[in-house]
C-alpha cells in the first residue's frame, strides 16, 4: 500500500463544489470514481481544501492510498484519460502513508479577479466578478494591510462555519491592477468558510467608497460578521495552489 498525492486543477463552473453531495457533481465525486475506474479498486480522496460550487483551483491536492504498480509520477497522465475536460491532474507523487492534506503546515494561496469596467466581457463572465463602477485600488490596497498577520476572523467567516477555532494567519495580500482587471492574491495558513470571498467582499465596499480603509481594525476588532461587507460571488475565485512544509509534519 502507498499513498499517492495528487495535484488537480479544475474549473468549477458545472460543480457543486469540492465535497462529495448525495445527488449533485462535485470535483471529489468524479475524482473518486475515475481513480477506482483506472485502478481497478476503490478509491476516497482526502481533499485539501473543500471549495465551495463555482470556485475554481489552479492547484488543490488530494491524497489517496493503493495497491497500483502503475509508478507514482505516471498516475496523473493515466488519470486523466478518465476525467472530464475541466478537471485535470496536474502531478501525482509518493509520499509517506502519515501525510494528511489538512494536517501538514501550509500556505495557502487564494486568488480573486474582478473585472472593472462599464461594459462586461462575455469570455470573463466565469472568471471574474464584473463591477461596472469605478474602484479606488489603492484604498483597496491600504484596508488589505490591516488583514496581515494573525486575527480572530471572526468577523469575515460565514455563520453557517463550523471551525471552532477562528485564529488565523494571512501572510501576505496583494491588491494589482492589470487593466481592467483587479486581482486580489491572499496567502495564508488556511481559511475559515467563505473567508476570503467575505474579504473580498469587504474590500469592494472600500473601492466604493462605503467603507473607509482603516474600517477594517473595527470590523476585526467587533467579531461580529455583520459588520465585513458581502460575500463576494464564488467564480471569481480560484485557488492557485498549495505550498507543504514536509519537514515540519503535525500529528494526524
Amino acid at each position: 500500500m502507498k499513498r499517492i498525492k495528487l495535484e488537480i486543477a479544475y474549473d468549477g463552473t458545472s460543480y457543486n463544489g469540492w465535497q462529495i453531495q448525495p445527488g449533485k457533481p462535485t470535483i471529489e465525486g468524479i475524482v473518486n470514481q475515475a481513480l477506482s475506474e483506472l485502478l481497478q479498486e476503490e478509491i476516497t480522496v482526502i481533499g485539501a481544501s473543500r471549495t465551495d460550487a463555482g470556485v475554481h483551483a489552479k492547484g488543490n491536492v488530494a491524497v489517496f492510498d493503493t495497491e497500483t504498480r502503475i509508478p507514482a509520477d505516471k498516475i496523473c497522465h493515466a488519470l486523466n484519460r478518465f476525467l472530464p475536460w475541466d478537471i485535470r491532474a496536474q502531478s501525482s507523487v509518493e509520499v509517506p502513508s502519515d501525510f494528511h492534506p489538512r494536517k501538514v503546515k501550509s500556505k495557502k494561496i487564494y486568488e480573486y479577479s474582478i473585472l472593472n469596467r462599464s461594459i462586461s466581457l462575455p469570455t470573463e463572465r466565469l472568471y471574474s466578478y464584473f463591477v461596472y463602477y469605478n474602484l479606488d485600488v489603492g484604498a483597496m490596497r491600504e484596508a488589505a494591510a490591516f488583514l496581515v498577520g494573525e486575527h480572530d476572523f471572526t468577523s469575515f467567516c460565514s455563520v453557517k462555519t463550523q471551525a471552532l477555532d477562528t485564529v488565523r494567519r494571512i501572510y501576505h495580500i496583494d491588491v494589482e491592477e492589470d487593466g481592467y482587471m483587479i486581482r486580489i492574491r491572499v496567502i495564508g495558513n488556511g481559511f475559515l468558510y467563505n473567508m476570503v470571498r467575505i474579504i473580498v467582499g469587504t474590500l469592494i465596499e472600500v473601492g466604493r467608497g462605503a467603507m473607509a480603509s482603516d474600517d477594517m481594525v473595527r470590523i476585526l476588532e467587533g467579531l461580529d460578521r455583520g459588520l465585513a461587507g458581502p460575500t463576494a460571488p464564488a467564480h471569481g475565485l480560484t485557488l492557485i495552489g498549495i505550498e507543504y512544509d514536509m519537514d515540519t509534519m503535525l500529528e494526524g
